[in-house]
């Protein structure tokens, strides 16, 4: 009936009223003697003479708060409260939780630790004493510990009201510091047991049971004008209804055939009071479970095709039993044909039994159609460019899908012509409208052969060169024409030392019939070096550009060009000369320029001069 909690949150909490306590409170979490404060926690107070209390005795309550309290030094009520509500002639149970927060090693010798001394009193609202207790010292060894107090009373005829009063006995001094918690009130009465068919607790039943079944309840003495209410949850007891009617020891309960778990209690209490639910003692709450049946809701992932997997499927259960054509079981969930046949086609049945062992059936209808036959054919190569017939056969097939469609000439036909760039898996996928085959073939394209003699050549007569030849794809073979001045015409790299001007033939030829390539290098002979004196970059498209051809024959040359001033405006190594006439992007000025070109070869560096004309 009443369970006094103080709440839960952060520190501190709210005050009580005036009404409750004549103590002090304060705000900070050590109160002083004759104070208190309310709080979720108490740390190591007055120099750790307290013990540090990490939560309140409430299980489960989050940054619940208790009453934290120093005694007052002398003697006296520290907690008064009205309690209203109750029945009369009615015995109750009024209880609270405390503990010693004193750590008793705090006290120095010769002060001795003093422990809390709380007497509880109840009394009518005109003072008359009903009962009292006292708890004695409330000693602590080892660690805090809660420890509950309380005491038994009955109201008196027509009372609904007392007063409660908690009084420190205690002294001051070190100590007499406690917590309080939990403050209860709860109406006593005879014992009161429950059971189903006189010796069950519970019972499960499956969902449509016609059972009904008996409820006994067995109420010791202790009222002498007892009445009895049946009551029912449905959601584990945290909210109770009465039972129309139930007003017996003795209930029959009939069949429901919703699901779910119903809780029952029998409720005793003296003439009147049963009309107020906190009045009431209950017995132990027995339960009958309507187990829900199972809902196999049989299928197949059919309709299925002769020689594929086909698989059978229930969804709800623990155990199954699948019967169905040409004698088939199973005890799987979802069995498997592995390879159908058209004797497979029926009606198949599922028996599904959950783990409370309720039971029902279903069935699912299996359809098997005659599977495609098809075969892609060969495969097959071709030379790049070139086309090549595809040949799909089978049974059972009426039409027809290729993949990839690009490059076939239609893709919905047995025999198309597949005109492949690169080498090609194409898949084709046979069907019926029901079923479906597949095959695939590679049509393999050999590519062309590719031929590249290199760039141009330029020697002095009497030097030699490398060409520098490339031959592209696999399965090849190669030579140089003509077989003049050249070190191996079957080589790529060979060496060329011709006395005048030759054009060197690369031939390429495919070893499977693709083709032969060809590409020709020119090697440039010329009698010594020459270096061009004038040119004219005016964009015209002729001469505008000093190139020293006879250069390349040198490839590790470096050329200087000075202006006037002796600025240098062009500089080249290892690179063909072709000078535009610009410095820094600017064109320079018509005139004489100086040039000094260093062969690298061992030689005097070569001056002269040469000129732009604009």
């Amino acid at each position: 009936m009443v369970n006094i909690t103080f709440g839960s949150g952060s520190n501190p909490g709210p005050p009580l009223t005036t009404t409750l306590t004549n103590y002090n409170f304060v705000t900070h979490d050590c109160p002083d003697d004759g104070a208190y404060t309310i709080a979720n926690s108490t740390p190591n107070c007055f120099s750790n003479t307290w013990y540090s209390v990490p939560e309140d005795h409430t299980p489960g309550d989050v940054n619940g708060y208790m009453m934290v309290i120093n005694a007052s030094f002398n003697p006296g009520d520290f907690y008064v409260q009205k309690v209203d509500g109750l029945c009369d002639n009615t015995t109750y149970e009024f209880a609270a939780w405390i503990l010693n927060v004193l750590n008793f090693n705090a006290c120095q010798s010769p002060v001795s630790p003093i422990s809390p001394n709380v007497t509880f009193k109840i009394e009518t609202t005109s003072g008359t004493v009903l009962q009292t207790y006292n708890t004695g010292d409330i000693l602590r060894s080892g660690s805090p510990k809660w420890n509950q107090y309380g005491l038994f009373f009955k109201t008196p005829a027509g009372a609904t009201s007392v007063i409660v009063r908690m009084t420190n006995n205690a002294p001051g001094g070190c100590g007499n510091d406690l917590l309080l918690d939990d403050i209860t009130f709860r109406p006593c009465g005879p014992l009161v047991t429950a059971s189903i068919n006189d010796t069950a607790k519970s019972v499960d039943v499956c969902k449509g049971n016609p059972s009904s079944f008996t409820f006994n309840g067995n109420v010791s003495s202790g009222y002498d004008n007892p009445v009895y209410q049946w009551e029912v949850s449905i959601d584990s007891g945290i909210t109770w209804s009465d039972i129309a009617g139930a007003n017996t020891t003795t209930y029959v309960r009939l069949p429901n055939n919703n699901s779910g778990a119903y809780h029952y209690r029998l409720a005793v209490a003296q003439g009147n009071n049963i009309a107020v639910p906190s009045c009431r003692v209950v017995s132990n709450v027995v339960t009958v479970n309507v187990n829900p049946i199972p809902i196999p809701a049989a299928a197949n992932t059919g309709p299925g095709c002769t020689g594929k997997a086909l698989t059978l499927k229930a969804m709800q259960g623990n155990i199954f039993s699948w019967s169905g054509p040409n004698g088939f079981t199973s005890s799987d969930q979802n069995p498997l044909i592995q390879s159908a046949a058209l004797n497979n086609t029926g009606r198949y049945y599922v028996k599904a039994i959950s783990d409370k062992g309720c039971v029902n059936t279903d069935s699912t209808d299996v359809v098997i159609n005659i599977s495609p036959q098809v075969n892609a054919g060969n495969d097959a190569e071709i030379c790049e460019g070139k086309s090549t017939q595809l040949f799909a056969t089978g049974s059972n097939i009426l039409f027809y899908n290729w993949n990839p469609s690009i490059s076939l000439s239609n893709s919905n036909i047995a025999n198309p012509i597949a005109s492949p760039t690169e080498t090609t898996l194409y898949i084709i996928t046979a069907s019926n409208n029901f079923c479906n085959d597949y095959d695939s073939v590679t049509v393999t394209v050999n590519k062309k052969p590719v031929a590249d003699a290199g760039p141009d050549r330029v020697i002095i007569r009497g030097q030699s060169a490398v060409l520098n030849g490339k031959a592209g794809v696999e399965n090849f073979t190669f030579s140089w024409t003509p077989n003049q001045f050249i070190s191996s015409t079957s080589i790529l790299n060979p060496v060329v030392n011709p006395p005048n001007v030759t054009a060197y033939i690369l031939n390429v030829a495919s070893n499977i019939g693709c083709g032969i390539a060809t590409d020709t290098v020119l090697v440039k002979v010329y009698n010594d070096l020459y270096i061009p004196n004038a040119f004219t970059p005016n964009g015209d498209g002729k001469n505008d550009t000093w190139t020293i051809e006879t250069l390349e024959a040198y490839p590790d040359a470096e050329v200087k060009v000075f202006n006037r001033y002796g600025e240098l405006v062009y500089y080249n190594h290892g690179k063909k000369v072709q000078w535009d006439g610009k410095y820094r992007g600017v064109l320079q000025t018509s005139g004489v320029y100086v040039y000094i070109i260093d062969l690298k070869n061992g030689t005097k560096p070569k001056k002269g001069i040469v000129t732009i004309v604009l």
